[in-house]
């Protein structure tokens, strides 16, 4: 009896979570306008969405400001916890627990922040603005993802390979860089689903004409619930869900993804 109890509970959990978004999905391919009547399946929300020169323009954003804020921040978090490496431990805990405030800290007073700072110094709200905050808070997911392959690595080997005649640069990038790798690429997974799902911090820092799909969809839902919504939040939770996917795959199987890298 307990047992089914617990499973139970389990199973209304995940209904209470996902309900809605099944709901949402199913509404996409609904040829109805109305959410009350199912007027057959269809596809034709998503041609008009992909029809949307605006949504398309934001979708264009989201990716362009996802891409490069996650490859700048994977870069500037990995050289951190390289060179926290050769820091004392409390120098190290400074610095860490100094990264982890974005985390902790309410996203609305982030942005709210980052916006001050912009019109203090006097920088023109645009899309500038937007990537220099995708990449501020992006830089502690990737310090948190490759900071545990910097503490479990061998640096022995790393001196080994010196001994045998190899340049610090060439012992880096041929022993140190593929043990770190799994780490780096589950960081910059990471900090593309953050950055590609982010709200608030995009919506105070952005200028005008500047939107990503968060912020377009706000636009929109204010002006009333358009069938196309259903269709781009379809597309933008199946995204992050693969995104999740791929991240905890490669946790579970950081061998086979370092023959990969190997391979490529």
């Amino acid at each position: 009896m307990t047992r089914f109890l617990k499973k139970l509970y389990l199973v209304l959990i995940l209904i209470f979570l996902y309900a809605p978004i099944a709901t949402l999905i199913v509404l996409s391919f609904n040829s109805s306008r109305t959410r009350a009547k199912w007027g057959g399946f269809s596809f034709k929300w998503y041609v008009a969405l992909f029809s949307n020169r605006d949504i398309m323009q934001a979708l264009y954003n989201t990716i362009l400001i996802a891409l490069i804020s996650s490859i700048v921040a994977t870069i500037i978090g990995t050289i951190t916890c390289i060179g926290m490496r050769k820091m004392s431990s409390f120098s190290k805990s400074t610095i860490i627990g100094i990264t982890n405030i974005p985390m902790l800290n309410a996203d609305i007073v982030t942005g709210i922040s980052l916006m001050l700072l912009f019109l203090s110094v006097g920088i023109r709200f645009g899309l500038g603005t937007v990537l220099l905050s995708h990449i501020t808070f992006n830089i502690p997911y990737v310090i948190l993802s490759v900071m545990p392959r910097m503490r479990s690595l061998n640096i022995s080997t790393y001196e080994a390979a010196q001994d045998l005649g190899a340049t610090r640069l060439y012992a880096f990038f041929k022993v140190v860089f593929p043990d770190l790798m799994p780490g780096i690429l589950s960081g910059f997974l990471l900090a593309f689903t953050m950055s590609l799902d982010d709200f608030i911090i995009t919506h105070f820092t952005k200028g005008a004409g500047i939107d990503t799909l968060s912020t377009k969809i706000y636009t929109e839902v204010k002006k009333g619930i358009k069938p196309e919504m259903y269709a781009l939040s379809t597309i933008i939770f199946i995204a992050v869900l693969i995104l999740l996917l791929l991240i905890n795959r490669h946790d579970d199987n950081k061998g086979e993804v370092n023959s990969i890298i190997t391979t490529i």
